[in-house]
């Protein structure tokens, strides 16, 4: 079992190719009496943003140091490589005590930090929005691994261990100014507004922030998890047709054990 930087036992973590997904749902926001300016609300409405946290391991070789046996990166991103900045103001990273400054801010996107060493451990995770999204923090926490679960081979320096979560953030009743900022930002998926709703007008620099959404030219992106709609409906059309298959299978056995072929019809999917 590998070990972490104290030389403590580490549970091993799930397998770096099944992605856990989790719908993380803010309550309701409640303005403080004490403001004089109440942030106007949309009600019935919820803006949702999808994101990835995790890690990327790569094994630096048999001449690597001891201590420093592989460079990883952990970081937060869109979904589809988005960029979040129109949503998170900063994220904090809380690595393991043996760091020097185990607690790591980033203040602008990506948000992702890189580090070389040579045990697995846990990686808090603290996000932090800007003023009109949310006034309350997102705790994430995450498990770095360094070794696959598939130790049929030897390990590689091209192919990485890849550890990723996908969660769906929700905010309701979002703020009208958060909504007008990101209505047509491809981070955030925001449902079909009433035409009576009228929001207030975007600054200059909240539109140049909006077409940021883009960072598909990341560095370690070839080795990112697809999470997207299409590839999950691909999935589950190919998981019908092979129940499909089964019950026909079945049908026909059941037939030859009859002794009778007998016709038969698959039932609609």
């Amino acid at each position: 079992m590998p070990q972490n930087s104290q030389g403590e036992s580490q549970p091993d973590g799930g397998n770096e190719s099944t992605p856990r997904v989790q719908r993380i749902k803010f309550t309701r926001p409640s303005e403080d009496p004490e403001k004089k300016i109440a942030m106007k609300r949309v009600k019935d409405v919820e803006v949702c943003v999808p994101i990835v946290y995790g890690t990327i391991a790569f094994w630096l070789g048999r001449k690597a140091n001891e201590t420093q046996s592989h460079k990883w990166t952990v970081y937060v991103r869109g979904a589809s490589n988005e960029d979040l900045g129109v949503v998170v103001k900063r994220a904090v990273f809380q690595l393991h005590p043996s760091f020097n400054n185990p607690v790591r801010v980033v203040e602008s996107p990506p948000f992702e930090l890189s580090e070389c060493g040579w045990g697995e451990f846990e990686i808090a995770i603290s996000l932090f929005f800007h003023n009109d999204v949310c006034d309350k923090q997102l705790d994430l926490y995450h498990h770095l691994k360094l070794y696959s679960e598939d130790d049929s081979g030897p390990q590689s320096t091209k192919k990485p261990v890849v550890m990723e979560t996908y969660n769906e953030i929700v905010f309701p009743e979002p703020s009208a100014d958060f909504l007008a900022r990101v209505q047509n930002h491809p981070a955030v998926v925001v449902p079909r507004l009433p035409a009576a709703l009228n929001l207030p007008p975007v600054s200059v620099e909240d539109m140049h922030e909006g077409g940021r959404g883009d960072t598909k030219d990341h560095a370690l992106s070839p080795w990112f998890i697809s999470f997207s709609e299409a590839d999950e409906l691909l999935k589950l059309a190919a998981a019908r047709q092979q129940v499909q298959a089964h019950i026909i299978k079945l049908r026909r056995q059941l037939s030859m054990i009859d002794g009778v072929p007998q016709s038969f019809k698959p039932a609609s999917a």
